[in-house]
This record gives C-alpha cells, sequence and structure tokens, in this order.
C-alpha cells in the first residue's frame, strides 16, 4: 500500500448542490435577426461582454474565437480518438488559447502525430493514453466500490486530468487521520485532501402572496412535499414536438412524481416568496448521474418559451446558436440569478462528483463562483448551450469575495460543476435546445 500525502489543488472542488439557484431568464420575444455587417461579438449583451473582460480578461472577439477553437477541437479530437485508440491521449486548449493534442506510445502513433500536424495543431507527447487512463479510472473505481461504506464515502470525485496525463482522486480531509492509503496499482493517482462542505439544501419558499406575475428569470416549483425556487434553464422541445424547459432536477421537491399527475407545478415568480402565475409542470427530473429536470410549458404559456434566450435578470439576452461539448481550457459563462454573468476556464471534463447520497457523472468542472440562486441555470460558451449548473463548494457563502478569501487559504478555488447540456439531450431523445 502507498500512503497519501495531502495535496490541495483547484481542480476538482468540494461539491456542494446549489439548489435555489435561478439563472438563465428566457426573454418573451423572439431575437431580431442581426445585420449582416455586425460582428458577431456586438450582439452579446453588455452585462455579460463586462464579465468576459472582468473574469477572463478577453475581448468580446476573443472570448468568441477561443469558444469557436474549442469546438473545433473537439470536433478533431473525437476523430483522433477513434482513428488512433492506443496513441491519443487527449486535447486542451493551453492558457493562451493554443489547441494541443496529447500522444502516447502506441499503435499509430506516427500517423496520429502527421494527422494532428497537418491539420496545424502542436502535439505533445505524453506517458500515457486516453484508453490506458480511462482504465485506470475504472480500475479505481472497481476499487472504491470494494471498500466499507464509511471509507467509500470519503471520496468525493474522481476523474482524469487531461493536461498532466493522471487521474485524480478527490478525499475528504477527515480520510488523513484515518491513515488513507491506496492501492500500488492506483501509485499514479493524485490525491486532492478536500474540506467535507457538504451538500446545500434547497431553501424553502414561503406561502404564495401578492399578485400574479408573467415571465420573469426564475420560478417556483410546488408540490405537496414543498417549494423551492431555481431557475429556468434552456428552452427547447420534447420529443412530441412540445415546448419545454431544460433546468436542474434537484430544482423538483419531489422527482419521484415527475410525468404524474401529481407532478410539481411551476409557477412564475416576483421576488421572495411571491407566486405568479402557473406555466408548467416537471415532466421529467433526474439527479443519479445527470442532474436535469425538463419542464412541460402548459398550452396557454407556450408562445413566451419559444425563443433561444438567456439572460440575467431585467438585462439584454443573449441568443443561443446551438450546443457545444466542454473541453479542458475552453472559456465558458453562467448565468445567475445570485452572481449575474460569471465566467471561468473549464478544467476537469468527465467528471464523477459525490453530492450528499448521490453521485453525478461525466460532469465538467470550472473555476466560476456559484452561490446560492445560481443553480439550474445556463452555462454558455461562445453562444453555444455547454450546460446546466449542478453543484458548488462555495454554494452557501454569501458573496464570491468571501468565496474566493476563503478557499485562497484553504488552497483551493471556487468550483462549479455542471451536467452536460448533450448529455441531457442524450437521456431524452427527441429533446432538443432551441436556436431561434
Amino acid at each position: 500500500m502507498r500512503s497519501v500525502r495531502a495535496r490541495r489543488a483547484a481542480m476538482i472542488g468540494s461539491a456542494a448542490l446549489l439548489l435555489l439557484a435561478p439563472t438563465a431568464a428566457l426573454a418573451q420575444a423572439a431575437p431580431a435577426e442581426p445585420a449582416a455587417t455586425v460582428a458577431p461579438a456586438a450582439t452579446l449583451p453588455p452585462e455579460l461582454v463586462a464579465a468576459i473582460q472582468r473574469d477572463l480578461g478577453l475581448t468580446p472577439e476573443q472570448y468568441l474565437a477561443k469558444a469557436d477553437a474549442g469546438q473545433r477541437l473537439v470536433e478533431f479530437a473525437e476523430a483522433m480518438r477513434t482513428k488512433f485508440p492506443d496513441s491519443f491521449a487527449g486535447a486542451w486548449l493551453d492558457p493562451s488559447g493554443n489547441p494541443l493534442i496529447g500522444l502516447a506510445d502506441g499503435k499509430g502513433k506516427d500517423d496520429a502525430r502527421k494527422a494532428a500536424e497537418d491539420e496545424g495543431y502542436r502535439v505533445k507527447d505524453l506517458p500515457r493514453s486516453e484508453r490506458t487512463l480511462s482504465d485506470q479510472l475504472n480500475k479505481a473505481h472497481d476499487w472504491i466500490a470494494t471498500l466499507p461504506a464509511p471509507l467509500a464515502g470519503l471520496v468525493g470525485g474522481t476523474g482524469v486530468d487531461i493536461v498532466n496525463n493522471h487521474l485524480v482522486m478527490q478525499v475528504k480531509n477527515t480520510a488523513q487521520g484515518l491513515g488513507w492509503q491506496l492501492p500500488d496499482f492506483l501509485k499514479a493517482v493524485d490525491v486532492v485532501f478536500v474540506p467535507d462542505l457538504g451538500s446545500v439544501g434547497p431553501q424553502p419558499i414561503d406561502a404564495p402572496g401578492g399578485a400574479a406575475s408573467q415571465g420573469g428569470d426564475s420560478y417556483a416549483a410546488e408540490n405537496a412535499a414543498g417549494a423551492f425556487r431555481c431557475s429556468l434553464g434552456f428552452n427547447g422541445t420534447d420529443g412530441g414536438g412540445r415546448v419545454v424547459n431544460i433546468s436542474a432536477g434537484h430544482c423538483d421537491p419531489n422527482r419521484g412524481t415527475a410525468g404524474t399527475a401529481n407532478a410539481s407545478v411551476a409557477f412564475d415568480m416576483r421576488g421572495q416568496g411571491v407566486f405568479g402565475n402557473r406555466f408548467g409542470t416537471f415532466a421529467r427530473s433526474n439527479l443519479e448521474g445527470h442532474d436535469f429536470s425538463v419542464i412541460r410549458i402548459d398550452d396557454n404559456a407556450a408562445d413566451r418559451f419559444r425563443n433561444n434566450l438567456v439572460r440575467v435578470p431585467g438585462a439584454a439576452p443573449v441568443a443561443i446558436t446551438g450546443t457545444a461539448d466542454p473541453v479542458v481550457g475552453a472559456p465558458v459563462c453562467k448565468s445567475g440569478l445570485t452572481t449575474g454573468f460569471t465566467c471561468g476556464t473549464i478544467n476537469g471534463v468527465n467528471l464523477t462528483v459525490g453530492v450528499g447520497a448521490r453521485t453525478l457523472n461525466h460532469g465538467f468542472s470550472s473555476n466560476i463562483c456559484a452561490l446560492q440562486g445560481d443553480s439550474g441555470g445556463a452555462m454558455v460558451t461562445g453562444t453555444r448551450a455547454l450546460g446546466i449548473s449542478s453543484a458548488s463548494n462555495v454554494g452557501d457563502m454569501r458573496l464570491c469575495e468571501i468565496a474566493q478569501v476563503i478557499t485562497t487559504v484553504l488552497g483551493d478555488a471556487p468550483t462549479l460543476y455542471a451536467t452536460p447540456i448533450n448529455a441531457i439531450l442524450a437521456d431524452n431523445p427527441g429533446l432538443s435546445v432551441r436556436t431561434f
């Protein structure tokens, strides 16, 4: 057995669900077509531009170019993964936005190098292929499954650090006092000890009162089990052509009733505890594996949701032009009622994270501060839908400034975990995000 020294890192934070998190408010009118002479960056709302400049140090043009480079890299990486499985070792953007292709010794490496360089990509030699790392990750999961429940519960998450070409295992700080050890076959795993912050439970909403309101960025989800306040995510349509909104599964106060006559009901909200009109019901809610909900919009409210817009409450929207897959190094921005537009960089993909009694799979992480009130909202890269905000290691703090100071003292950083939008669409055949 190998003893492990404590090391803190910002790549994967301790995850806490952000329940009550409004975000991605959707405007109620279809977007006007931009003039052909207007640069794409000119269509970004001022609040998003300010966040891009503040958090990423990029101009709007640089942000869009870097996001587009990330998606071109995703497509090329998938082709390399299929054609050169024994030598392909991952793909990412470096801090300057330059795309890199990792290659390990294995069958087809020379051809893989030529293919990458012919497309203008830089190549970095790495010791382990993506397939090898995936096999190691599966062995790690198998080993965790053999542990007694108290020890297995100390593992907060696992994933592959693509840039450094090794596995990362997130373990709660309390494991240090228990002589935490890994078997020799996991000697290459980088263990990150993190505070046990736990899950942030949803805040209940007071009884309805006041005048009904139309629209708004936040919504209330109500059931006999309780009422939560959350945010609309991406507008879309389901397999039957019905208008829906895609949000977070943990926003449903009673997930077991989704799709039934007793499903939780969604209402517009105006202020804390003030319900407006009903606009839909939860057709599907899920929290195990992928965190998502599909809210089926009532016929009398459907026209308000037939748009592709995401905004910060009370501000101009950004029009969604498609969907995207996460890639390490790409820029990402989220919309939230509490913290508005905040941006960061993707620093982990295909992650497994334990959140309370639940396990969320295939997620991605970014160095974004998200607080209660931001959960369930939309995350974008460029102008494409990327994911739904699911969990944060600072969700129970009051201000991002405080969160930044506390995590810095702990040797960590604010981290937001999200469920990829394309994973949600794959779980729901026929479901799509509106792009018009």
